[in-house]
């Protein structure tokens, strides 16, 4: 009997996306912010074997699908029709959902129409919040008691740049938040750290001590405001930290939760204004 050729193009893509590596260094950021919130609360995450977990979590474990959000904006995605308004299409490409008696997990998968790098870039990500989750529910034979939720939004959308904001929360005696941001030249189709957005050293340090300022200001008219500064916390940018431009053009810098502040912050952001750095 022969073998019919699977013609579904959704399935090719996912095929494709089960395929793409999971880079080192996108899994040490990662595993850095994982590590600062368990310090905080006196535990650690298990990372186990990260790379297989992730691979298998991606290839066996998921039951995947193409979800398409319940807007309008995201059903016209799915037909080819223009989301954004501008020159991009944003999907959700596919879900993550695991359950294992009191463990779950549900992450979205945004996807730019026609960037294949930015894609994978997202797409790693997203891999590698899967390995951590398959992670916990290995180490605690799924007996444990988690959950890990993530959605994206689109939070910059001007002529020159395209920002995806990841949002993922995990939840165990206490929730910890996370946030990864991509912001995309819309020119050359390529993610931009901020390091290459500012494209000065010394221009990032007027940043880093327009944020600390900030802080210093904010924690003196509210006591309920706190900020770690100095040797155990924020002490200056280093160009790979999540950011993207507001509605008013303006440079917007966001850290996870517990980087720079304790869990009752949240994860937070510092809107810098023009005149501290061009």
């Amino acid at each position: 009997m022969s073998t019919q050729k699977n013609n579904n193009p959704l399935s090719e893509q996912k095929e494709a996306y089960m395929q793409i590596p999971v880079p080192k260094e996108a899994k040490q950021r990662a595993a850095d912010g994982i590590a600062r919130a368990r310090a905080e609360r006196g535990r650690r995450f298990f990372m186990g074997n990260m790379k297989k977990i992730g691979m298998v979590a991606a290839a066996v474990v998921v039951a995947f699908g193409v979800v398409v959000n319940a807007s309008p904006v995201m059903a016209n995605a799915m037909v080819g029709l223009p989301v954004i308004g501008r020159i991009t299409n944003v999907m959700t490409f596919g879900r993550y959902t695991n359950e294992k008696n009191n463990m779950t997990a549900d992450l979205d998968i945004p996807r730019v129409e026609g960037n294949v790098a930015a894609n994978a870039e997202m797409e790693n990500y997203i891999k590698d919040l899967i390995a951590q989750y398959e992670a916990e529910v290995q180490r605690t034979k799924g007996e444990g008691h988690y959950a890990m939720q993530s959605s994206y939004e689109v939070v910059t959308d001007n002529k020159a740049y395209l920002s995806i904001r990841i949002n993922t929360e995990v939840i165990e005696a206490s929730g910890t938040q996370y946030v990864k941001i991509f912001t995309i030249d819309k020119a050359t189709g390529a993610v931009v750290t901020l390091q290459e957005y500012v494209h000065d050293d010394a221009k990032l340090q007027a940043i880093s001590d327009d944020i600390q300022k900030q802080m210093q200001e904010q924690m003196q008219e509210s006591q309920t405001e706190t900020y770690f500064i100095g040797e155990d916390g924020f002490r200056g940018l280093d160009g790979t930290e999540s950011f993207y431009i507001n509605e008013a053009g303006e440079l917007v810098i966001a850290f996870d939760e517990y980087v720079v502040a304790p869990g009752s912050m949240g994860s937070v952001q510092f809107t810098i204004a023009d005149s501290v750095w061009k």
